[in-house]
Order: structure tokens, then sequence, then C-alpha cells
């Protein structure tokens, strides 16, 4: 039996001026299989997924693509305090999951165009 794949966009348009933090509840049980993320600027802004009990509990901060080069993360990189290595996290229906994307405050260009693309699986 194939799982459903689905994918869940999120856009922001512009330029950060701050962090942003997107926050979602899974309406059932699936599991977190690649994530793409990628911005127009030249810069080295960070992504970190997990709960809003564990932050980086998926994905401990790793770099969003700059100058619209995506970067992927799969199920090798997933290696946050809530998985097992090398394995795909499971989200479980009704977890809060909380996505954060720190832009560089170090006084460099600031993120642009910011998109993040989790895909996932039902189950």
């Amino acid at each position: 039996m194939a799982l459903r794949t689905f994918q869940l966009p999120f856009h922001v348009t512009g330029t950060l001026a701050a962090n942003v933090t997107i926050i979602w509840t899974a309406p059932f049980d699936c599991q977190l299989i690649h994530v793409s993320a990628v911005n127009t600027a030249a810069t080295d802004g960070i992504v970190r997924i997990g709960t809003t009990t564990d932050t980086d509990g998926y994905l401990v901060d790793s770099a969003i693509g700059d100058s619209s080069v995506p970067n992927e993360y799969d199920r090798n990189d997933f290696t946050g305090a809530l998985i097992t290595s090398g394995q795909y996290p499971h989200i479980a229906k009704g977890t809060v999951v909380e996505i954060l994307v720190d832009f560089d405050g170090s006084g460099g260009t600031a993120a642009a165009n910011l998109t993040v693309v989790l895909t996932l699986t039902e189950g």
C-alpha cells in the first residue's frame, strides 16, 4: 500500500527584518521525508525544525539555500533529538511543529523571498 505524499510550502515575501517562526499542527500521523529551503539573497541564514518543546528535534541548524539555489535535506540529515539517526521523523497527530528560520543577523545581507517546503507522507 502506497502512503500518500503531500507538501507544505511556506513562503515569506520581501526582505526579512527578523527571524521567522512558522507553527502548524499535524492533522494526522505523518513522516517528514524531505525539506527544501531557499531565499533569493546571498545570505547565510539557517532553518531549524522540531516541535514547540524541542525546536530542533527533527532538523538541527541547517543552511538555507541562497541566490535562488535551494538546499535540500532528507533522512540522512535529520539528526534531532526526537528521532533515531538515519530515520524519518515521525510526527504524531496533534503535534505542534515549529520551523524557525534565522536570517543573517551579523550585519550581512538579510534573507529575502524565503521559501521552505516540507514533504511528508501520511502514516
